[in-house]
């Protein structure tokens, strides 16, 4: 095998941690809960703090490979990684485990920008296409198997280490992505990096906001909503004014900004960026709300949920192949179909349960759950090019990187989001036994369907057609681990 494949195996390793710690995490939450404690709020957190985490941290991801060179970046975001999953694996309480989990989102935002990057700088354009014939089925196959690797793994208690052991596995992917890495990468280093100034402020400004939007949508039910919650909510808005205001003026200045402000003014895009939040949110908070279903309703292992949430993967997998191929002469139309073969599979899922009840079986879901994945995978190879055909060249790497970090945050709101109505439910209704995380399950999906509904709306705003040629920029931020947020 040439070098060359062996430093590209080192560099996707990176996106495959990323990937298998997104979908683990989600399938072992219920277990984790239940040895630290705490309140179903917890179980919204670990998801919540890693995409938050990470969506702020994207923004300046691509920016620090354009600095310090990508090689570097990687190894320093492939170790912190690491290093958080130790702290990860060894938390005693879930205040530890969801700082710890921040701290994997954080490093984890470093690490993803650069992969695509090197894969760039490993092979000639001409060659580009086969490596990414080699990721993208890498990525899908690794999207699959996480749910079930990770309830394997709780259930097989491992060392007595149980659900410990699903940080504790990135290790020696870690160790050996370094060694290898750090041999064979090439430098990647940014020729026209010239303001090599970060924008500090800028990414206080824009995490606090964002802080302030999702904590209360996590923690107010718990809380009761008292006035000091309702206050972040609303503060949220002044201070996200306050960044776009302040990456305004730094672009005046003749400094480069966080974001490129001009990309705000296109319609388009900003229909893209809500559409984002929409769908996404949509898509995480209803994985959430099955996982604790399956688990906590139901009384199933985090292995056999995990192997009816991989159906949802697998569906995804032939949906992303599905709308790759229909993106050049559909456009749009393959992501609205998207929608709407999603939200039949999730009014299948919601008559499913409607139906049988507690009673639910395995086999009784299967079906549904591919169905509502395929719709999922064709929305998400299609959307970055679609949505970047409203913005002008230049502007690509800063509305892509803006994207991805769009997408965090829409997993993060919708987990709240969802996840407060679920739980809400469930309390309403007794709590604390079958039926009532069945009957709340199924108005979450139908909640998740009027989301989706939402986003085919929004979606007629959009590009009619796909990008052509979108020029790659070191920034570039192409939804790598989109997979792994979907399962």
């Amino acid at each position: 095998m040439s070098m060359r494949w062996i430093a590209f195996a080192a560099a996707v390793s990176a996106a495959v941690m990323d990937l298998m710690d997104s979908t683990i995490a989600q399938v072992a939450a219920p277990a984790i809960r239940d040895e630290l404690g705490g309140s179903y709020a917890t179980i919204e957190w670990i998801t919540a703090a890693y995409a938050l985490a990470m969506a702020v941290a994207l923004i300046t991801g691509g920016r620090l490979g354009d600095i310090f060179g990508r090689k570097r970046m990687l190894m320093i975001g492939i170790g912190g990684f690491v290093g958080a999953s130790i702290l990860c694996a060894f938390a005693q309480t879930p205040g530890e485990l969801i700082a710890a989990r921040a701290a994997q989102g954080a490093v984890g935002a470093i690490m993803l920008p650069q992969v695509l990057g090197l894969i760039g700088d490993l092979f000639e354009p001409q060659e580009m296409g086969k490596a990414f014939t080699v990721y993208g089925p890498v990525m899908g196959l690794a999207a699959m198997l996480g749910p079930i690797v990770g309830g394997g793994l709780v259930d097989a208690d491992v060392l007595g280490l149980g659900w410990r052991m699903i940080f504790l596995v990135n290790i020696p992917v870690g160790i050996a992505a370094l060694a290898i890495g750090g041999r064979l990468l090439p430098e990647g280093r940014t020729a026209d990096a010239a303001d090599t100034r970060l924008d500090l402020r800028g990414m206080a400004l824009v995490g606090t906001a964002m802080f302030l939007l999702v904590y209360p949508l996590v923690q107010g039910r718990q809380l009761g909503w008292p006035l000091w919650i309702v206050a972040m909510l609303v503060a949220s808005v002044p201070m996200l004014a306050l960044f776009a205001r302040q990456q305004a003026r730094r672009q005046r200045g003749g400094r480069a900004p966080l974001i490129e402000p001009g990309i705000f003014r296109r319609r388009a895009y900003n229909a893209g960026v809500v559409f984002s939040l929409v769908f996404l949110g949509a898509l995480g908070g209803v994985v959430l709300v099955f996982n604790v279903l399956l688990q906590v309703g139901l009384g199933f292992s985090p292995w056999h949920s995990a192997t009816i949430t991989s159906c949802w993967a697998l569906g995804g997998f032939f949906g992303a192949a599905a709308g790759g191929i229909a993106m050049a002469k559909l456009g749009r139309r393959v992501l609205q179909a998207g929608l709407v073969v999603e939200a039949v599979g999730l009014l299948a899922v919601y008559a499913t349960l409607r139906a049988a009840g507690t009673g639910v079986e395995t086999i009784d879901l299967v079906a549904p759950m591919v169905v509502g994945g395929v719709g999922m995978g064709m929305v998400f190879v299609p959307l970055f090019d679609i949505v970047l055909a409203g913005v002008a060249p230049h502007e690509v790497g800063s509305a892509s990187g803006v994207l991805q970090s769009v997408n965090g945050l829409g997993m993060s709101l919708g987990v709240a989001t969802l996840g407060a109505l679920f739980f809400a439910l469930v309390d309403g209704a007794g709590g604390g036994h079958a039926h009532a995380f069945v009957a709340s399950g199924q108005w979450a999906v139908l909640a998740t369907v009027g989301l989706l509904a939402v986003a085919l709306v929004v979606s007629f705003w959009l590009p009619a057609r796909a990008r052509e040629a979108a020029p790659q920029a070191s920034s570039d931020a192409r939804p790598v681990s989109a997979l792994a947020q979907a399962a």
